[in-house]
């Protein structure tokens, strides 16, 4: 038995060690064959990409070879059924009279109707559509063959051909005769509508719809608004001229506000002072270069349609900056579909980045703004001196640029009534501000129009010292800057709350001046928000509120678009503004409450978001050099200096006619006044300090409880007046002025030395 059992356990063990050789063996093939397997499809692959990359032919190509073999078999099969084909046509022919029945002629229409679909859609893949159309074609006529005929199955296939009886022997058993007879010619109608892809409008109603659809002319190309290259072009140009003339030459008086700003206007015109010549200023250089535009064109109806988006091709515009093709999209199209192939069309043109404009504002067309290859300097005289600028109605025009076509942009002061400037630094903000302020010069007399300037950077408006049109010289110091805004908004408040009706009441009178318009301009908003934020926001937004009708306008420029700087009521009260090219969407969004400012080229590129208007225009504004702004600031101030005598005869009317700022608003704070020191708590703390005979911050914060930052600020006051001493560290000022006793002597003097450097 011992035996027995150990041959079995032994037979056991090695049907154990055969089943896990054979396991371990099965794994090592299916692992190597697995490995196999991989390189092969590896191999396989790489051979497919490179055969895909040797053979890879556009859509466009790929039809055409189609369209040009369906009409080459229109031709052959036409020179079979006449034995002109040798030995194969006369094959064909016989196959196709068994196979066609009656309808063996039905062969070379086909084939030309399948040549002619590939033909009208070139650049789409219509492969199933065009043949599966044409197939229906050809066995629709065969079975209305088919059921024509009369007799028996055989005789009706003799007339059809076998192909016939696949559609007309069903029909005919399920439908009968009439019934059937009218399906068929359904479908015929059908099978030409899909090998065609036209709908029954574009076939049967074709005079109808070019009625109502006119359609667009063929690459109308526009060179800044002024060079025409094609004629239709050119007709469309001189009708709106000549709309533009008789716009500008025959004013509309609508309201008595309108008629106060044409005598304002014609006053300004008959006053003494001499406008600057314009010849200190530059015109428009070079001239812009977009590159092959048929190819562009092209290159952009293709990229639509490999994404089903069929469009029609209009006038292309040449702008100084970027070049503007528009279309058409077909019926049906969503406009969404468009703008999500921003990133497509930007590979496609090899341009970065491009703007789509869906819907252009007042067209029933869609805008693909692409940079040209060459931009072109938009000169500020140019712009000056079209008809619009010297005789339009706007009392405070400002020349802003040149659009995407080229035709120059004007805006209104008083319509703003109010402008925010913003966009990265080196984008051309402050050149943007030279322009306005130099059109503004450009059209009004001292009399008339004049200006507040705020520079914190002292850069930009530093240049125009010395000018009659400032009230006060460039305001570079914040806290000089708030008091100005604040006289601002007394002069405003006191004023009249119509400039025009007054104007107008004053002009019946003699010898009395007009009320100037008053401009303030501020080139830095940040540095002042920054140090003063809330006395600056208050005074922008009561400007902002009120100003309109008093002729206060405010200009605002800053080069951080953030919430901080540019607040929610800011943006409530300015509702025109400009943004020049930002770093993010976020940015963009600041300022013009839609993204689309990330995408601008710099360089004066910017978008111009009107009050009146739903949508941005984009802008290329005029470049104003640093030697234009001081020969006219040298011409302004050689003509101020020399009427300078002839309005000394006359002390009063000087002084009536030229607003100034008193000096202790913007004089420095050491010969303020304590009430002009800008904190009324000032006495206060003096009287505190005195009757402690020490100074701290932490003293006035605990008797006056106020804040850290307004007792340091108190004292820094009360230093500069001499009350206290400097700081020493962590040890209590020195009071120099003692508290008074019961018979007014005073218990502690002023130290002799410090009498010529503090006052009493």
């Amino acid at each position: 038995m011992s035996n027995f059992y150990a041959s079995r356990k032994s037979r056991w063990d090695f049907r154990r060690t055969e089943e896990v050789l054979g396991r371990r063996a099965r794994n090592f093939f299916s692992t190597c064959y697995n490995l196999l397997m991989s390189k092969k499809l590896k191999k396989s692959e790489a051979v497919k990409s490179e055969t895909k990359t040797t053979f890879d032919l556009s859509q466009e190509t790929k039809n055409s070879i189609w369209a040009v073999f369906s009409f080459g078999l229109v031709i052959l099969t036409s020179l079979a059924f006449f034995n002109k084909a040798g030995a194969a046509g006369a094959l064909f022919n016989n196959l196709t009279k068994s196979l066609f029945g009656w309808g063996f002629f039905l062969i070379p229409p086909a084939f030309l109707i399948l040549g002619i679909s590939f033909v009208k859609s070139v650049s789409r893949k219509i492969y199933t559509s065009a043949i599966l159309g044409t197939v229906l074609f050809v066995l629709s006529f065969l079975a209305i063959f088919y059921i024509l005929g009369g007799g028996d199955f055989k005789v009706r296939v003799v007339q059809g051909g076998y192909f016939g009886a696949i559609i007309g022997f069903p029909v005919l058993k399920s439908l009968g005769f009439g019934a059937s007879f009218i399906a068929l010619l359904l479908l015929l109608l059908v099978s030409l509508l899909t090998a065609l892809n036209i709908s029954i409008v574009g076939l049967i109603f074709k005079k109808k719809e070019e009625g109502v659809l006119e359609p667009l002319p063929d690459k109308v190309v526009i060179k800044r608004g002024t060079e025409i290259v094609d004629a239709k072009a050119e007709e469309k140009l001189e009708t709106r001229n000549q709309k533009l003339e008789t716009r500008t030459t025959t004013p509309v008086r609508k309201s008595p506000g309108d008629e106060d700003k044409e005598f304002v206007l014609k006053l300004s015109k008959s006053d003494k002072w001499e406008l600057p010549s314009l010849d200190l200023l530059h015109t428009d250089t070079d001239q812009p270069r977009s590159g092959d535009i048929n190819a562009h064109v092209n290159i952009i109806k293709r990229t639509l349609a490999n994404f089903n988006i069929e469009v029609e091709m209009g006038e292309v515009s040449i702008g100084p900056t970027v070049t503007q093709y528009t279309l058409r999209p077909a019926v049906g199209v969503k406009l969404s579909k468009i703008t999500s192939l921003q990133s497509d069309v930007s590979l496609a043109l090899a341009a970065h980045p491009i703007r789509i404009e869906a819907p252009i504002p007042g067209k029933s067309l869609v805008g693909i703004e692409v940079p040209n290859k060459k931009f072109a300097l938009v000169g500020l005289r140019n712009i000056i001196e079209e008809d619009e600028f010297k005789k339009g109605n706007a009392v405070l025009p400002l020349g802003l640029g040149r659009d995407v076509a080229g035709f120059p942009v004007f805006a209104s002061m008083e319509k703003m009534p109010h402008l925010l400037v913003a966009g990265a630094t080196g984008t051309g903000k402050s050149v943007c501000i030279n322009s306005l302020i130099l059109s503004l010069l450009y059209k009004h007399s001292p009399n008339l129009l004049k200006f507040i300037f705020i520079d914190p950077k002292r850069v930009e408006l530093t240049a125009y010292n010395g000018i009659p049109h400032l009230i006060t010289p460039t305001i570079v110091d914040p806290k000089k800057a708030v008091n100005a805004m604040r006289w601002a908004v007394k002069e405003m408040e006191a004023g009249s709350r119509d400039i025009f009706s007054y104007n107008a009441k004053l002009a019946t009178k003699k010898d009395q001046p007009l009320m100037p318009f008053i401009v303030i301009v501020i080139d830095e908003l940040a540095d002042l928000m920054a140090s003063h934020g809330r006395d600056i926001e208050g005074a922008i937004v009561r400007i902002a509120q009120m100003a309109r009708a008093v002729g206060i306008h405010l200009i605002v420029s800053t080069q951080r678009p953030s919430v901080e700087v540019i607040t929610g009521l800011i943006k409530a009260n300015i509702t025109s503004r400009i943004a020049f090219q930002v770093a993010s969407g976020v940015d963009s969004r600041t300022i013009l409450d839609a993204s689309g400012a990330e995408k601008l080229l710099g360089r004066g590129d910017m978008l111009y978001q009107a009050g009146d208007t739903a949508k941005p225009r984009r802008i290329q504004a005029a470049f104003v050099s640093e030697k234009e702004v001081k020969d006219v600031v040298k011409f302004i101030k050689a003509q101020a200096e020399e009427m300078v005598p002839e309005e000394d005869d006359t002390e009063e009317k000087a002084e009536t006619n030229n607003l100034s700022i008193p000096d202790a608003v913007i004089a420095d704070d050491k010969v303020k006044s304590g009430d002009d020191m800008g904190d009324d708590m000032y006495e206060e703390a003096k009287e505190v300090v005195v009757q402690a005979g020490k100074a701290s911050a932490s003293l006035l914060q605990r008797r006056l409880r106020v804040g850290y930052a307004r007792a340091a600020r108190l004292l820094d006051i009360l230093e500069e007046k001499g009350v206290i001493g400097p700081g020493e560290g962590a040890k209590p000022r020195e009071v120099f002025i003692g508290r008074s006793t019961d018979d007014g002597a005073v218990a502690q003097e002023v130290p002799s030395e410090d009498l010529d450097q503090h006052e009493i």
